[in-house]
């Protein structure tokens, strides 16, 4: 049979308006999400942030009353709550499909995306939500987004009305020094970190462009990697609310996340080579060797130590433990009448700056020869190693006829102890490195010592000890620093 054209078009025309009914009838049986996550940047109508649980405790939490709160505002509003391993006791999460939990720590029945936080997140913010907060007023996260696309700022954070409110914070970072200072931000509520209960808001590209996104805590590890790059965050004045139920309400709860927080937080620092934080009011807090531990660098090749290669001067701690060996020793010395004198390297950083060196690894001293029998450390550390009653190590030194006190058995930051002895008006000595400034030298410069501000403490040096180092390491060397082997690597190429 043949149909006319006014059939055809009839037929098309009841077509084409089954398609239209099916299109809109299958649209709205599809969840809101997947409507409004289409591409990673949302679009105006749906959510363009994810919600993103990083920082709570798997063993008492309020985080089902966090996620339900945001979905009671927005029953799309993705979420994702991130944990190293699945949490137990398991979280009562609702099963919907906007609300994923990410297993960040890699597993051999997993494929290598499901461990990339990138995985679950499809929109162009994202908001750091720690726990104990709530759902804010409406569109409270929405308001955040137009606050950083105004521009001035790369995070935008809100306060929880929490027990441990935000403030803002001056943040400056010296990964040379290993250290970073906190103080008072001078242009709030823009600064450089927050302190405190708050929910942080960025971009997505932003923040998984950091190399350590969300190693916990969440909030010391971003504010060090953005204030680094000298990204602002701006704090704004309206607060998220506090969860009915706060988590940790009882004591043994508190004790336990205050016990593993400071080991994440130690563990943190660590992997991002802070060993020394400086908060406002001068109090310090180290993360690097001590005299239970090894010191922070191994074996120095070339007189270069490692870290110098890095970039990086000695690490705060090392220097800490030089000085507190080099004051010691020094008062022994004193005190068993051994006349001695700053060497070298830490002559040389007495006279710049009246410390050691901002990257010498060691302690160097010259005693005389015929003073040793008087100390009785070093009598005993000519028969074998002496562990004094303060920890310090006494030993003949492997390399040759010197000796070396270590800060600890187990750290052997040191100071050299180097026996000279007088021969025609020379200062010469038994044992010569492969030092630029190991070198005999007029005994004059000895007769008399004089007193050097050095570390803190003050110690006796060569007189005229200008002259003295410049026949050691050449004219000019107080005002021209370098460090110790510029053929392997030189102080203006490694900046």
């Amino acid at each position: 049979m043949r149909l006319t054209r006014c059939q055809a078009a009839l037929a098309a025309a009841i077509t084409l308006n089954l398609l239209v009914l099916f299109y809109v009838s299958w649209l709205q049986h599809q969840p809101r999400n997947s409507r409004a996550r289409g591409s990673r940047r949302g679009s105006a109508s749906g959510p363009r942030v994810t919600v993103l649980v990083r920082e709570f405790e798997a063993f008492d939490n309020a985080v089902p009353e966090l996620v339900d709160s945001f979905l009671q505002q927005d029953p799309a509003q993705p979420v994702v709550v991130a944990s190293d391993t699945l949490p137990y006791p398991p979280l009562a999460l609702p099963h919907i499909s906007n609300v994923r939990l990410a297993l960040l720590q890699p597993a051999l029945d997993r494929p290598a995306t499901a461990s990339r936080l990138e995985t679950y997140v499809a929109t162009e913010f994202v908001a750091l939500v720690p726990d104990g907060a709530r759902a804010g007023a409406p569109g409270q996260l929405e308001r955040m987004v137009e606050v950083l696309r105004a521009g001035g700022t790369r995070l935008v954070a809100a306060p929880v009305a929490s027990a441990n409110p935000a403030r803002c914070l001056a943040l400056n970072v010296s990964l040379r020094e290993w250290t970073a200072r906190y103080g008072p931000a001078p242009a709030a509520p823009r600064c450089d970190a927050v302190d405190g209960d708050a929910v942080v808001l960025l971009r997505a590209r932003d923040l998984f462009n950091l190399s350590a996104p969300l190693t916990r805590p969440v909030s010391t590890g971003l504010f060090l990697q953005t204030a680094i790059r000298r990204w602002t965050v701006q704090l704004l004045d309206a607060p998220f609310a506090a969860a009915h139920q706060p988590p940790l309400a009882t004591a043994h709860a508190r004790w336990k996340a205050e016990r593993e927080g400071r080991a994440r937080r130690a563990a943190l620092l660590q992997a991002l080579g802070i060993r020394l934080v400086s908060w406002e009011g001068g109090r310090l807090e180290w993360f690097g060797c001590n005299k239970e531990t090894p010191r922070c660098f191994g074996t120095v090749v070339g007189d270069t130590p490692a870290y110098l290669h890095e970039g990086r001067w000695t690490p705060p701690c090392c220097l800490r433990a030089l000085r507190e060996t080099a004051r010691y020793v020094v008062g022994v010395l004193e005190a068993a009448g051994v006349r001695y004198w700053l060497e070298g390297g830490s002559l040389l950083g007495a006279a710049r700056h009246g410390d050691i060196i901002p990257w010498d690894y060691d302690v160097d001293l010259g005693i005389y020869l015929e003073d040793v029998g008087n100390c009785e450390q070093l009598r005993g550390a000519e028969a074998g190693s002496v562990v004094d009653e303060r920890g310090f190590v006494w030993e003949k030194a492997v390399e040759g006829d010197f000796f070396r006190v270590q800060y600890s058995e187990s750290n052997h930051l040191h100071v050299d102890l180097w026996p000279f002895y007088p021969r025609n008006g020379i200062m010469t000595k038994d044992t010569w490195l492969d030092h630029r400034q190991d070198v005999e030298f007029p005994e004059h410069f000895l007769q008399p010592l004089v007193p050097l501000p050095f570390a803190g403490f003050v110690a006796q040096a060569p007189n005229n000890y200008r002259r003295f180092l410049e026949l050691k390491f050449g004219p000019g060397v107080i005002e021209n620093p370098e460090y110790p082997n510029p053929a392997l690597l030189s102080l203006a190429g490694s900046s």
